[in-house]
């Protein structure tokens, strides 16, 4: 998958594509795998990298929705249990089973919450990830030895799914591509073609050339997550807003703070949240938040609050405290949360998407999660490719095994997130042995990865790497930026680049970088 072949198809093209995604996130990746699938001619374009916002920016976790179960919003809870054992199936690379704990700490919690997991337990069904059940104090405490034990009753075990989330959307566009599939990153959407009214295309800028280009389409599809109202007011300048940006933040702890495999779930803080504790990757995740913002931009920040909130809280329930010092990243995502009337909390806007066919014919797809991305996918391409008279086809992605299936990883291997493409990692290695070495000490990345990314995953920035292709920035912020000048050589000698291009990519990262970074005595600034 390269950047330039793909380019290349779009200037040979000269019949207008079916199917014109704008957003290369989950829920544009999604629509380009389901309409490329069906036979359409489906072209996609970024205006950054592929899950650059919000589709990178997760808390890794593939559910059924708890907080969907206590707010009554049974159908949303079955649509996504089946959504996440249907992506179990088609990328078990990626997505495994994780075990979670609710520790309890009042009389009357282990029977509320056990009833509650055996109602999870029965939706899913023959599809569940495991059986929940009720643990002893001391069976608690064996599963998660870092829990406060102070007042400690016991606890409830429950299972639902993990991923690494830009991960899946790197092989979602591969998937893609191997189905006919166009996907351009760094390709921005400047305007629309209209004609008597309807859009028949779009106007992109590459932001990396800096060419433009017209491109013709039967359909356009707005899948642009929090920048949904901008291409929705391209259309109409007048539209109102429909999206109600909520933030959530995230930190990562060393693994130290909850040792072993099982997660811990608190269902109840300040502001109403769930909170969870994951490991991932040999780290802890610890999140979320939801804080309503006003400003709707691709780097989002974490503020003080959002971060002493999470520290306070994890303070409860952990019997060693974290602090400011221990935080190896701290990263930001906006929810692009369907406005709700006469609602203002967005801890209670529904995530469940939607779906609007405006009357130029613009669809937009908005709302939703990672775990129901295919679903959302599959009724998108029904609608539009009905609306714009293209010939019908069946969706067939419910079993559609995405790039890198592989079954039975052994996840002690740092590579097995790639799947079936470990090979061509390890057949680099045998190109140059040297390309075989750490990254960083602290990281289990190897500088074949970076060889892989530039040959077939288009990753054109240092930031593409660190921050997507691996996880380093999100895992250990100082370290990725330790490694990131070997990261721009590698770049720089695969792909041609010169020593400007070093320079400003370094320059580039290290800004970026810094807001990643956390200290007590080093805090973000305040929106």
């Amino acid at each position: 998958m390269r950047r330039s072949d793909m380019i290349q198809s779009v200037k040979q093209r000269s019949e207008p594509w079916d199917f014109i995604i704008i957003g290369g996130g989950a829920t544009g990746l999604g629509v380009a795998v389901d309409a490329a699938n069906r036979g359409y001619s489906t072209l996609l374009v970024e205006m950054d990298d592929f899950a650059k916002g919000t589709s990178s920016r997760s808390t890794k976790l593939v559910h059924g929705g708890i907080r969907y179960l206590q707010q009554g919003n049974v159908s949303l809870v079955l649509d996504a249990l089946k959504e996440r054992n249907r992506l179990l199936n088609n990328a078990p690379h990626l997505v495994h089973s994780q075990p979670f704990l609710i520790p309890n700490y009042r009389w009357w919690e282990k029977s509320f919450y056990g009833f509650g997991m055996k109602i999870y337990d029965t939706l899913a069904g023959k599809q569940g990830f495991g059986r929940s059940k009720r643990l002893s104090r001391t069976e608690t405490l064996e599963r998660a030895s870092t829990l406060s034990s102070k007042k400690l009753k016991g606890g409830v075990l429950y299972y639902d799914g993990q991923f690494d989330d830009s991960r899946l959307a790197i092989n979602l566009a591969e998937t893609s591509a191997e189905k006919g599939g166009v996907l351009i990153n760094y390709m921005k959407v400047t305007g629309l073609l209209k004609n008597g009214g309807k859009v028949y295309g779009v106007k992109v800028k590459d932001a990396l050339s800096g060419k433009d280009y017209e491109i013709k389409g039967r359909t356009v599809i707005n899948a642009t997550g929090v920048f949904t109202d901008s291409v929705l007011q391209l259309d109409d300048r007048d539209a109102k807003p429909i999206i109600s940006p909520s933030q959530g933040i995230h930190l990562v702890l060393d693994k130290k703070f909850l040792p072993g495999n099982t997660a811990i779930m608190v269902p109840h803080t300040d502001d109403g949240r769930i909170l969870f504790a994951v490991p991932w990757h040999n780290k802890v995740v610890l999140g979320t938040t939801d804080t309503a913002v006003n400003t709707i931009s691709t780097e989002p920040k974490a503020m003080h609050a959002e971060i002493d909130f999470l520290l306070k809280h994890a303070t409860g329930y952990l019997a060693v405290s974290p602090g400011y010092d221990d935080i190896k990243s701290v990263f930001a995502g906006l929810r692009p949360l369907v406005k709700a009337s006469n609602n203002k909390k967005t801890a209670k806007i529904s995530r469940d998407h939607t779906l609007i066919i405006s009357d130029s014919g613009l669809v937009t797809i908005t709302g939703g999660k990672w775990t129901t991305y295919r679903k959302m996918a599959q009724d998108v391409v029904d609608q539009a490719s009905d609306a714009a008279g293209l010939p019908s086809v069946k969706c067939t992605t419910e079993n559609l095994r995405i790039h890198g299936w592989q079954k039975d990883v052994n996840t002690e291997d740092p590579l097995h997130i790639y799947g079936t493409d470990q090979a061509g990692i390890k057949e680099i290695v045998a190109e140059n042995p040297e390309w075989g070495s750490l990254l960083h000490k602290r990281l289990p990345y190897i500088k074949a990865e970076v060889i892989w990314a530039i040959r077939n995953e288009m990753a054109m920035t240092v930031e593409d790497f660190n921050a997507r292709r691996s996880r380093a920035l999100l895992l250990d912020a100082s370290a990725s930026e330790e490694m990131a000048p070997e990261v721009a050589r590698l770049m720089a000698e695969e792909a041609g680049y010169d020593d400007n291009w070093v320079k400003k990519q370094l320059k580039e990262y290290y800004d970026l970088v810094s807001w990643y970074k956390y200290s007590e005595n080093k805090h973000p600034v305040e929106r």
